[in-house]
């Protein structure tokens, strides 16, 4: 009887840790309003799933200490990685990383270079970047009417969703309805509110005139927003479009400062990211690119979105 026992038991143990899984994640940068809500949505799905636990780094916006936080948590015996890209050229040498590891890798909202040769048990979780840049600046046009001209504030050159949110800008402005707007001036600041409104200043103590900012994110926007008003500028006569639809750029967006936001869904980003990662792990098969849709967000429909955050 004992012997039953005991053997029941350990038969239950084993069922158990054959259960639990632990998913590694590695943050590009936890100080990010965008990149938090991602990694709560993810934190939160985790604790509705039995025998899932996460270990949750921080990259620090450093590529070397991320590919070292993927050795470590390979190293720790973890299950699948889940990476939000540092740097997006720098995803190929961590693909490989894992692969000769046989780990699980997904990637997650920031596209990595080598997004059409992942290994197998890797994939990509985001939303099409195609529709980001391109809903924006389809809005920033209808609002100036085809005519005018903007000043665009990129995110960090090194990550992809900058460079084609850029590029969808510049083909939007490139169309028959478009192309009467001339684009001024385009610098980055980095994806940061204090370097878009650094920028701004800059441009506004250089005499630059424009009738609209497009910028790749909410955070750089809002910044532009802070140096405008602070100029003593009308924001009615000046147009302001963002993406990520934030908490912060909502309530810009009601308080008649922003224009233009792009809906990312951050949250669905993380759980879709983690469910990839375990099933992944568990030997499933996935798509190598999920998409979450982009939805255009605009001051006649901000109130429904306000609502989800």
């Amino acid at each position: 009887m004992k012997k039953f026992l005991y053997g029941a038991a350990v038969s239950l143990l084993l069922s158990t840790a054959a259960h639990a899984q632990t998913v590694g994640v590695s943050m590009a940068k936890f100080d990010d309003n965008f990149l938090i809500v991602l990694r709560n949505g993810m934190q939160d799905y985790a604790k509705t799933m039995k025998g899932v636990t996460l270990q949750v780094e921080d990259a620090q916006n450093d590529v070397a200490k991320q590919q070292s936080q993927i050795q470590n948590f390979i190293a720790a015996g973890v299950d699948a990685i889940i990476v939000n890209a540092v740097d997006t050229d720098a995803t190929a040498a961590m693909s490989k990383i894992a692969a000769d590891a046989k780990v699980a890798l997904v990637y997650v909202n920031r596209e990595p270079v080598n997004v059409d040769k992942l290994p197998e048990k890797q994939a990509f979780v985001a939303s099409n970047e195609l529709e980001s840049g391109t809903l924006e600046a389809k809005e920033v046009c209808r609002l100036l009417g085809g005519k005018g001209s903007a000043v665009v504030m990129m995110g960090e050159l090194s990550n992809q969703a900058a460079r084609m949110r850029t590029k969808d800008v510049h083909d939007v402005f490139a169309t028959d309805e478009c192309k009467g707007i001339k684009i001024v001036e385009e610098q980055t600041a980095n994806w940061e509110r204090t370097q878009g409104a650094d920028l701004m200043s800059n441009w506004l103590s250089s005499g630059v005139a424009f009738d609209a900012v497009v910028s790749n994110n909410d955070e750089m926007a809002i910044g532009a927003i802070q140096a405008l008003k602070a100029a003593g500028k009308d924001m009615k006569k000046v147009v302001v479009a963002g993406v990520d639809a934030t908490q912060d750029a909502l309530s810009a967006m009601q308080a008649g400062d922003l224009d233009v936001t792009v809906f990312q869904d951050a949250a669905g980003q993380g759980k879709g990211a983690l469910d990839a990662a375990l099933k992944l792990a568990k030997g499933d098969k996935v798509e190598k690119k999920v998409y979450i849709p982009f939805q255009l967000v605009t001051p006649e429909n901000v109130k429904t979105f306000a609502a989800k955050n």
